[in-house]
């Protein structure tokens, strides 16, 4: 009788065929989000309009904050296919895609032992290897939290995209050891990109990890084989000549103040950091960022074990899994230990962690797995009540298309997943498992997102001064990120935080356009002195989680001017 890893393999392939689809369904049908991704929208395109590609700006000022690589991509999509939203999505799905193929070949380089220790024979562990690559890909793409990245944050998927291929060229390099020369060029290259992309922090996580990864194997010594001045030399060809343009042009202080400022200083004393988050911020984010498949953390920590005490700790493959967890050791700890912890921060791990539970459900740890699984679907069956209780029909304001079933589709798949898990049918229960988060993910895109542009006001702003503004007018923000208008409206915007600024603009001679909340125009209504009426005024979704339980309404941005109608 025939082996059923095959058959597995061809439903997990056609399962993560149709998990990826939606990274790139319907990417210009949502609005820019007031957040990371307007800048990475429109610097390109002021770097085109300028024809400057050393110095990026946006809002018409140069943005230093970071190197240039992302902007360069975007540019390059927008001079090949055009200027919207949707293309600057595109190479943001397309790093998306390619950290998810990332997981798979990680978990392929760390799959080819069971979980005894004990050695199948070739075919079985080619199998074996091959099932553990498509659960690691498939677990990622099915991740909720890379799905909405993949839509929104370009930087933070692309600097996870090439740190996950630092680590997976490193491994390659330690699997093929005929070939290790290449896999480490390829890795300085990797690291190289990601150093363009968001600073030396590409270069000294993988180096620590890396470093650690040799200590714990006594093999300290090999860091001479490492090809370590080519690598110097490789990475200084991609880096060094934007910023020696750089220096020529703005001389040394954008650079020391990226280097130290939006560095060092970030990560020893939190400047620029609004935020006080214990030693322990990044356990839960551990488990969100990566869910479902880092609940398998734990199974794959005992499946190691396992291992190794029956006497495959020399094993390539085991060698390969305590690199991963060193990787993802390494980034939890280091950034625990910055005064400056985003969320954001330790994603890159997610590749990691999806390979290391790939590698754990083909090894068929049944035990650990069945509880394991039991948990998800608890938790996915919870979350499913949260939906419906915060989204669905009953919501007020706050209900969405697509929470509906997003909702029962949860609950019925966790609660599915749970009772398959605990009778004893584990495989049952982790097909269902992905099976519930493709038809969530689709819903979710299909559905839930296309109805939350109610809540985004700046489109609807942008379309009610384009009417009205005049060149000399005065466009300003109170208190308010709304860095999407920029793009919108393609001309300057004085963010202001200070009420006399506000009231100083107003007295000039001209016209003044200003956004702000409605509680503030409440406050500053008195003191601006000259006659302003509101000309527009929407919902924003800008609430926290007890507005939402209260069913509180949703606060209202408005534009008030001073040029009102007689």
């Amino acid at each position: 009788m025939g082996s059923p890893v095959p058959r597995r393999s061809t439903a997990l392939a056609i399962l993560l065929a149709v998990a990826i689809v939606p990274y790139f369904l319907d990417l210009g049908g949502s609005a820019i989000w007031d957040a990371n991704e307007a800048f990475y929208v429109e610097t390109p395109r002021e770097m085109m309009e300028q024809r400057d590609y050393v110095t990026p700006t946006f809002n018409y000022e140069p943005r230093l904050n970071k190197p240039v690589l992302s902007y360069w991509i975007v540019a390059g999509f927008y001079q090949v296919f055009g200027v919207s939203v949707a293309v600057q999505r595109v190479p943001i799905a397309l790093a998306a895609l390619i950290l998810i193929l990332t997981a798979a070949c990680l978990a392929r380089a760390a799959g080819t032992t069971g979980g005894t220790g004990l050695r199948p024979p070739p075919g079985e562990r080619t199998g074996l290897a091959m099932e553990a690559a498509l659960w690691a890909g498939l677990g990622l793409a099915v991740t909720p939290r890379l799905l909405m990245f993949a839509r929104r944050i370009f930087i933070d998927v692309y600097i996870s995209m090439f740190f996950g291929l630092t680590l997976l060229f490193f491994a390659l390099a330690e699997r093929v050891p005929e070939r290790r020369r290449t896999f480490l060029i390829l890795m300085y290259v990797a690291a190289g990109l990601g150093t363009l992309t968001k600073g030396p922090v590409a270069i000294v996580l993988p180096a620590l990890a890396f470093g650690v990864y040799l200590l714990v194997h006594g093999e300290l010594r090999r860091l001479r084989s490492m090809m370590l001045p080519a690598g110097a030399l490789i990475v200084l060809g991609i880096v060094a000549p934007w910023y020696v343009a750089l220096y020529q042009r703005h001389g040394w202080a954008p650079l020391t103040e990226f280097i130290f400022g939006e560095n060092v200083a970030r990560y020893a004393a939190g400047v620029g950091v609004d935020s006080d988050r214990g030693p322990f911020f990044y356990l839960p984010v551990l488990i969100s960022d990566s869910f479902p498949w880092s609940m398998f953390l734990g199974a794959a920590a005992l499946n190691w074990w396992h291992t190794r005490r029956a006497g495959g700790a020399g094993e390539p493959a085991q060698r390969i899994r305590a690199l991963l967890g060193i990787w993802v050791a390494v980034f939890v700890g280091f950034f625990s230990a910055s005064a400056a912890k985003q969320d954001l921060y330790i994603f890159p791990i997610a590749p990691a962690v999806a390979a290391l539970a790939g590698v754990t459900i083909a090894s068929g740890l049944t035990g650990v797995l069945r509880w394991t699984s039991v948990a998800i679907g608890g938790i996915i069956a919870l979350a499913g009540v949260g939906v419906l209780h915060l989204f669905g029909p009953g919501a007020s304001v706050y209900a969405l298309r697509g929470a509906l079933p997003m909702g029962a589709v949860a609950v019925a798949g966790g609660l599915f997943v749970a009772a398959a898990a605990a009778t004893n049918r584990v495989r049952e229960s982790l097909f269902a498992i992905v099976i519930t988060f493709i038809v969530l993910n689709w819903v979710f895109v299909l559905r839930a997102l296309p109805d939350f542009e109610r809540f985004k006001p700046v489109p609807g702003f942008a379309r009610t001064l384009a009417g009205r503004l005049e060149p000399d007018d005065a466009l300003i923000t109170y208190d308010e990120a709304l860095p999407s208008l920029v793009f919108y409206l393609q001309r300057h915007i004085d963010p202001y935080f200070l009420p006399d600024e506000v009231f100083e603009r107003f007295r000039e001679n001209r016209g003044v356009y200003a956004i702000m909340s409605a509680e503030n125009y409440a406050e500053l209504a008195p003191g601006i002195k000259v006659r302003t009426c509101i000309i527009d005024r929407r919902p924003t979704f800008d609430v926290k989680l007890k507005n939402m339980l209260n069913r509180d309404s949703l606060p209202e941005l408005l534009i008030v001017t001073n040029r009102c109608p007689p």
